[in-house]
């Protein structure tokens, strides 16, 4: 008999008592809607259905307390890591500057522009035009000659003279015609006819009178000053070589 009950004993399960932890929220609940109740008056719900969710609000609070206080550690490096996007993003929005700029080499400057070189001055034909108004012709080449700085030439001779035939076709030669057109204004003046219009200029430009050989070559300045006179000096050759010499020596 004594062995039975002890049997039943052993067989039967004990009842463990309810744990620490469980009994713990209760406890707490209700000392919670203890201090509800004596702070706000009596409600209306019983204080046993505020307890859940009195233990839920804390647990979420303390929840969102840990991440508040663990996130903003951990996410300060994502907010670090905004600087250098922007670092990055930025350089690639700013305006691509010019490639000057990047090789660091200035675009060359142009190089500046010359003025143009004066026509050349327009050399009459060989011959001379006993029609022509000496006068008028001369007094238009000093106005070019203050206009462009060139020097005036007059060429004093006749159709029917060999020597002028000769000077003639050395200024056609074109070194000579270019020294022509560059420095002077040539004007022909016909003295083998009977203008005495131009007899009276060949007295003007050459005053030393006499006997003239032709051609008579007056080389004279822009404000009308006789600079040298062949019929004092003597002609230089009629070959392209001395023409040529005597119009650079006189052209400056």
């Amino acid at each position: 008999m004594l062995r039975s009950v002890r049997a039943d004993r052993r067989t039967s399960p004990r009842r463990s008592p309810a744990p620490l932890g469980a009994r713990l929220p209760l406890v707490a609940a209700a000392v919670v809607a203890a201090g509800l109740t004596a702070a706000c008056g009596p409600s209306s719900q019983p204080a046993g259905s505020a307890a859940p969710s009195a233990p839920g609000q804390s647990s979420q609070a303390l929840a969102s307390g840990t991440l508040s206080a663990t996130g903003s550690p951990e996410a300060s490096p994502t907010a670090s890591a905004s600087p250098s996007a922007s670092a990055t993003v930025l350089p690639s929005s700013s305006p691509t500057p010019p490639t000057g700029a990047r090789s660091g080499s200035a675009t060359p400057a142009k190089p500046p522009r010359t003025s143009a070189a004066p026509e050349p001055a327009k050399i009459p034909g060989p011959g001379y035009d006993s029609s022509a108004d000496a006068q008028k012709q001369i007094d238009a080449a000093l106005r070019a000659a203050k206009a462009d700085g060139r020097t005036v030439l007059l060429d004093f001779g006749a159709n029917w003279c060999g020597n002028c035939k000769a000077a003639d076709k050395v200024f056609g030669q074109s070194q000579t015609a270019a020294i022509l057109g560059a420095s002077y204004h040539l004007v022909k003046v016909d003295i083998g006819g009977n203008s005495s219009a131009n007899s009276a200029l060949l007295r003007k430009y050459s005053p030393s009178g006499g006997t003239y050989t032709m051609p008579v070559l007056v080389v004279v300045s822009p404000s009308g000053t006789v600079r040298t006179d062949t019929h004092v000096t003597g002609n230089p050759s009629l070959t392209s070589e001395g023409i040529n010499a005597f119009l650079r020596q006189w052209a400056s």
